[in-house]
């Protein structure tokens, strides 16, 4: 993506926002700079639920992708729910809410897995079928079941509807997480072709948005799926990218870098001891 194209689509109505200000939004955040995009939203977030909206997605992101910031995202989470005032907002916040208590479980900050069940069910319960929020929540409700608990089964189920929802509505950062973590269900059950289309697909989409920060994690998944030449290919420019991104995602840095660290809640291996599709964490 050039600096004069827009930024993607978000899966929520279209929020008021200057078109400057959410480009630059988009170049932040796709670099890894979190904090600096945050602020750039921080004037409009006291006046504009959406606005407060994108600050918490964006500070919540950080943590997921960095195992910290933990409170700077929960206070801007309070803020956006306290802005809330139409269904649709509240929704959203709610979506937000699960999503941070389903990252905090997953990185072993703490065990908030009913926490982000509660709140994607009052997501659900919020949107209409229809909803331009729906696919998101069905991607998070899917990572949920496969990452926190194990249900591989409803996690694909999810995924899928997620994917349709994505595909339909033009949402390619939406579809390169749901085509990823269908990918890497199929490999863990032993169908290397359908990983590997998926796992092209994943990176392709995030090569054509110039989502850096995710490229890493798309590039890492593609090698499970490749012969053993070109996974060593693969795994070596993914951890050049962690490394130009200083060290993120943390999650797989720590696996590239093969200090054994890991980002587990209960020490159970949640980001990587089912199988080789979960190598990179398969965290987003």
């Amino acid at each position: 993506m050039s600096e004069h194209e827009a930024a993607p689509v978000g899966p929520w109505r279209a929020r008021t926002r200057a078109p400057a200000t959410g480009d630059a939004v988009w170049r932040l955040r796709s670099r890894a700079c979190w904090a600096e995009a945050a602020e750039l939203l921080a004037p409009l977030a006291g006046r504009d639920p959406w606005a407060a909206l994108r600050r918490a997605e964006l500070l919540i992101e950080q943590c997921l992708y960095t195992a910290s910031g933990w409170e700077a995202a929960e206070t801007a989470l309070r803020q956006c729910e306290a802005a809330a005032r139409s269904p649709e907002q509240r929704a959203a916040a709610a979506c937000e809410r699960g999503f941070l208590a389903y990252a905090a479980t997953l990185l072993g900050v703490r065990d908030r897995a009913d926490e982000a069940k509660a709140a994607l069910g009052r997501t659900s319960a919020m949107l209409a079928p229809d909803a331009p929020g729906r696919p998101l929540l069905d991607f998070r409700r899917g990572l949920v079941a496969e990452n926190l608990q194990h249900d591989p089964d409803s996690a694909r189920t999810a995924y899928r509807r997620a994917d349709e929802g994505a595909l339909e509505r033009g949402d390619d950062l939406l579809r390169s997480h749901t085509c990823r973590h269908l990918a890497g269900l199929a490999l863990a059950e032993g169908d290397r072709a359908a990983a590997r289309e998926g796992f092209t697909l994943s990176l392709r989409l995030r090569e054509q948005m110039g989502f850096t920060v995710g490229m890493a994690p798309a590039l890492a998944s593609l090698a499970e799926a490749s012969d053993p030449a070109e996974a060593i290919r693969l795994r070596a420019e993914a951890a050049r990218l962690v490394g130009a991104l200083g060290g993120v995602p943390v999650w797989l840095a720590a696996r590239l870098n093969g200090n054994g660290r890991s980002y587990v809640v209960g020490g159970r291996g949640n980001l990587g001891g089912r199988g080789a599709g979960a190598s990179d964490g398969k965290v987003s």
